[in-house]
């Protein structure tokens, strides 16, 4: 057996032991390990920003304790186990790498999504249209760039950038001119709608960039917070403030990317 169907096996062999003799582990379900998944995604999502490989390693360790916790509960149903999964997960990997399992032809990236999209799409599993596949209950920003994606790969595209960012100048006046609160809000949301797509066709992904802009903002404002002085914050005048954030900008160079921790998964 190799190491890591040993390290799998192992962790198989736990969840087992856990799952019969922790009075915590017995007590879990879907539902209430859904919020703890969420975090430990969002965990991972934060190292993996930050290229922190040990990080990395610890995070993708506790996601993949998840997943042996949820297929360890649906054989407990008699529904599927770790192994179903599994095949599953590699069935639909040849299916679609019909290039590499197949005889077609995917001369570059853009092919192969084109690829896979079409036969998501064929597969049916009841998404009957292309963007069903998009999760609602994924944030704003990352549906946004993922439905433009999906859309794009069946040609619903502009042709060239400058056309994108004609767009965004257009929705930005249109916002500028709104009158109604209602129409402010709506405006606002093409905008940024329209500075997402702008984003992807410039190969920036905008829910990294938004993210690294809030963690500069933050270091940077902590900075000003820390040397605030006797009175704190509400005893400065706006000038010092400036001064001290214009300091931060030469000192901070690059805000901290290391997760702040949170609850595990106990």
């Amino acid at each position: 057996m190799t190491p890591a169907l040993t390290a799998f096996q192992r962790l198989l062999t736990i969840m087992d032991e856990l799952r019969e003799r922790c009075p915590w582990d017995r007590k879990q379900t879907f539902q209430s390990l859904r919020k703890l998944t969420i975090e430990e995604t969002y965990e991972l999502a934060d190292e993996l920003l930050s290229e922190n490989l040990t990080g990395i390693k610890e995070e993708v360790g506790d996601l993949l304790l998840h997943m042996v916790f949820y297929a360890k509960i649906a054989s407990e149903r008699g529904a599927w186990d770790i192994a179903d999964a599994l095949h599953t997960v590699c069935e639909k990997l040849v299916n679609r790498h019909p290039h590499i399992y197949g005889n077609v032809v995917a001369e570059d990236e853009e092919a192969v999504k084109r690829n896979w999209e079409q036969i998501k799409l064929a597969e049916g599993k009841g998404k009957k249209t292309v963007l069903s596949g998009v999760p609602t209950a994924l944030p704003a920003v990352v549906k946004a760039m993922r439905m433009q994606e999906k859309t794009a790969q069946f040609g619903f595209d502009w042709d060239n950038v400058d056309q994108v960012w004609e767009k965004v100048r257009e929705e930005l006046e249109e916002f500028r001119t709104a009158d109604t609160a209602a129409d402010r809000e709506a405006e606002f949301g093409d905008l940024l709608f329209s500075l997402i797509n702008y984003a992807r066709w410039q190969g920036i992904d905008p829910e990294t960039a938004l993210e690294r802009t809030n963690r500069k903002f933050r270091q940077r404002f902590e900075y000003v917070e820390d040397r605030a002085g006797e009175g704190g914050l509400r005893a400065m005048e706006l000038s010092a403030m400036e001064r001290l954030w214009q300091e931060a900008k030469n000192e901070v160079s690059s805000p901290p990317l290391r997760a702040e921790g949170g609850a595990k998964t106990k």
